[in-house]
């Protein structure tokens, strides 16, 4: 049965206090009429005997306190759900915006997910192929994961988002192409209406639209409902995975402006800030979104996470970067330097880090010998690194003949093997014979990580 108040007692930003209200329940969703007819939307933000804080959707400008009518729907946030939703682009609050019809509904799911049993949850192992060298060769991504992307203002993450979208493919334990079981979950969050456009028309332009589900929220629409976009984005990756069978991937960008909402809410409530601002309970907030990736034995599906955020002044001990790496596993850092220097995309690989890439590796998944090469093109990477900052303090001259191999090295390393433009799409195999090509620079002696068969194996024209 529905509730209706005309007991308003307060008006704070996007928060409504409620009096005398009766059997109210947390995150039971409410539709307030105003004196004029139009309706909008809200939720119970919190509970406190007979006063319910409602969190509104839509705003609270024109809201006159003792002509406003409150009705308690009593039911949470839901959203139908359908293989239909392929294709398809809705807004932030799961409406759709692509001038198609509205999706009839298989079921109808509460956006705030249901949490997974522990011992139920399967343990990553397959491989996923982003076609980006950098991802692929050295920081591998497994279906199941959860593998952020650290990038700063102004650099090109959005590209190399729609990029992953577009050539992502799950790559089975019998090393097959699970390329019609695969599916694509893209939520992008307080961003223009420039970026938004990108987006639209890259997964268009590419086909990657047939395979995708997008939620898009604008800078400009509600700070409320970008706190319930990546849910509505995660929910359908649930379905899509859990009860359809399919690989999800699925791409939330930019996180950060979804916890710079959470901040402004939680301002609005007088709440005591944590760090920087922030609310006290950030970090189990983000577990609740992060920890909804992962596979469930007896099923077939799974969901692998790649949130991205934009760390604040590139600060990676800022809240948002610091709290994500602890929930997740690894994350792949974007570079300024690198940047600048004209290298697409600028991950830079000496920070960047998958723990679960030995998982997803080796004779049967990638090559036998991909465990081998990532070690040693690391290891050759960080040398050359640390030999091209002594030139610069000694010059040169000071360098020994193998610091000068190692210096060429890296420069290669940079311009050939991270640098591969947006619409390059390499396979793992072409990626570990780069990997091989650009070792050949380096004298066999040096290569301390490669075993004597390896090297016999799949090195061509080695400096011995």
């Amino acid at each position: 049965m529905q509730k209706e108040y005309k007991t308003i007692q307060s008006i704070a930003g996007p928060l409504v206090l409620v009096d005398k209200t009766i059997d109210v329940k947390y995150e039971e969703m409410v539709e307030i009429e105003l004196s004029s007819g139009e309706k909008r939307r809200g939720k119970v933000l919190e509970i406190n005997e007979d006063r319910a804080l409602v969190q509104m959707f839509e705003g609270s400008q024109e809201i006159l306190p003792k002509d406003t009518t409150v009705k308690f729907l009593g039911k949470t946030a839901k959203i139908a759900v359908s293989t239909e939703m392929l294709g398809r682009v809705f807004s932030g609050a799961g409406k759709p915006i692509d001038g198609g019809v509205e999706v009839i509904a298989d079921k109808e799911l509460d956006i705030n997910g249901n949490p997974i049993n522990p011992y139920a949850r399967d343990y990553p192992n397959d491989f996923i192929q982003t076609g980006i060298s950098t991802i692929d060769g050295l920081n591998t991504l497994v279906r199941g994961q959860k593998l952020p992307i650290f990038s700063g203002s102004g650099l090109p993450h959005s590209r190399l988002a729609t990029q992953i979208a577009r050539q992502a493919r799950v790559i089975s334990e019998k090393g097959q192409d699970d390329k019609e079981k695969f599916a694509i979950v893209f939520a992008a969050m307080g961003i223009t209406f420039e970026e938004a456009h990108y987006f639209i028309e890259d997964f268009k332009k590419t086909g990657a639209i047939e395979k995708s589900v997008l939620f898009i929220n604008l800078a400009d629409d509600p700070v409320v409902e970008r706190i319930s976009t990546p849910r509505l984005a995660l929910t359908t990756a649930e379905y899509l995975a859990f009860e359809k069978g399919m690989h999800v991937l699925v791409i939330l960008t930019d996180m950060t402006n979804y916890c710079e909402a959470l901040r402004e809410v939680s301002a609005a409530r007088k709440e005591v800030p944590g760090r920087r601002g922030y609310p006290g309970y950030l970090y189990t907030d983000l577990a609740t979104i992060y920890e909804r990736a992962g596979r469930i034995k007896g099923k077939s599906g799974s969901i692998t996470q790649i949130p991205i955020l934009t760390m604040p002044e590139d600060d990676k001990t800022h809240p948002i970067p610091d709290l994500t790496g602890y929930i997740t596993e690894g994350q792949i850092m974007l570079s300024r330097v690198l940047y600048n220097a004209g290298i697409m995309p600028p991950i830079d690989v000496l920070p960047s880090l998958s723990r679960l890439k030995d998982k997803g590796i080796g004779e049967g998944k990638t090559r036998e010998d991909h465990s081998q090469v990532l070690n040693q093109l690391f290891a050759s990477y960080a040398r050359g690194k640390e030999a091209k900052e002594l030139a610069v303090i000694l010059g040169e001259a000071a360098l020994s003949d193998v610091d000068k191999k190692f210096v060429e090295f890296a420069n290669r390393f940079e311009s050939e093997f991270v640098s591969q433009g947006e619409n390059e799409n390499r396979t793992i195999i072409q990626t570990l014979d780069l990997g091989w090509k650009l070792m050949s620079i380096l004298p066999v002696s040096e290569l301390k990580r490669l075993k004597p068969e390896m090297i016999e194996k799949y090195m061509r024209g080695s400096n011995k």
